[in-house]
């Protein structure tokens, strides 16, 4: 119970027992991590390569692909039903044509990531299939920060792409949205109705720090392979195709997940 005590208070007092309000406390010092990482900073400087952003799409894509797999299963779950809006947030469709974009029509065969994102993928399978409402705690930590953080992303990212053009960033647009701050209001108070008993909310509490912590393991993953990729780029004179399809390029990764839940999930 120790993330339940944490969670309903912060430096003025009691926060009450709002869910997202909680969530939001619970993981006050993994956000503070998260935002603070070296590349995660550097990505906000517009510090990103194409080899890097098609890479992070590819991580990003199988993350979603299981969280979206599993609520799609569970969508009649009492708690995973408030807060269920496959045509307003989905992301996996947007990502398959990014993909499509920058890797061609083959692009599935090309995904590479790291060990970290399997990771992930793994715990949002076991939690779809063993406690459905634990995956309340990993959507809103993501798509609330996505939508939060979309517009400001997607325009830092086509400048540092040199993109003249939104293909290829279809990722960070959200065309059932009309207006973002009034839809997290609605899923705020989705989630927030959600009826769960107090072992249940310590359990969501945790998944929410949990699901932080997943990204900063990837995060963590990215940054060690950082030298062994810029060796293996020096060591090929530059050889562009190689270095993009060397097992340890991904340099940003989930930078840009982490990013989103930086400048997103505090601002809901």
């Amino acid at each position: 119970m120790e993330t339940m005590k944490s969670a309903r208070k912060t430096e003025s007092g009691d926060i009450g027992s709002d869910l997202s309000e909680q969530v939001k406390a619970a993981t006050k010092d993994c956000h503070v991590r998260a935002e603070n990482t070296q590349l995660m900073l550097s990505y906000q400087k517009g510090h990103i390569t194409l080899p890097q952003y098609k890479v992070l799409l590819c991580s990003l894509h199988e993350i979603y692909k299981a969280l979206e797999d599993e609520l799609d299963r569970n969508s009649s779950h009492p708690a995973v039903a408030p807060i269920y809006f496959p045509q307003e947030l989905a992301r996996l469709e947007t990502l398959e044509k990014d993909l499509e974009h920058f890797l061609g029509s083959g692009w599935r065969k090309r995904v590479v990531v790291p060990a970290a994102t399997h990771r992930y993928q793994q715990r949002l399978r076991q939690i779809g299939k063993e406690r459905p409402e634990l995956l309340v705690a990993h959507a809103y930590t993501r798509y609330l920060g996505d939508l939060s953080g979309g517009q400001v992303l997607g325009k830092i990212t086509q400048k540092s792409l040199g993109l003249s053009s939104q293909e290829g960033l279809s990722f960070f647009s959200f065309p059932g949205v009309t207006s973002p701050n009034r839809f997290k209001q609605l899923y705020r108070s989705r989630m927030n109705g959600i009826e769960l008993t107090e072992e249940e909310r310590a359990a969501v509490l945790e998944e929410a720090v949990a699901a932080f912590e997943l990204n900063i393991q990837v995060f963590d993953d990215l940054q060690k392979m950082l030298s062994v990729t810029t060796e293996a780029v020096d060591q090929s004179a530059g050889n562009v195709v190689r270095t993009a399809t060397f097992p340890s390029l991904p340099i940003v990764g989930l930078c840009v997940a982490l990013t989103t839940i930086g400048l997103g999930i505090y601002s809901l």
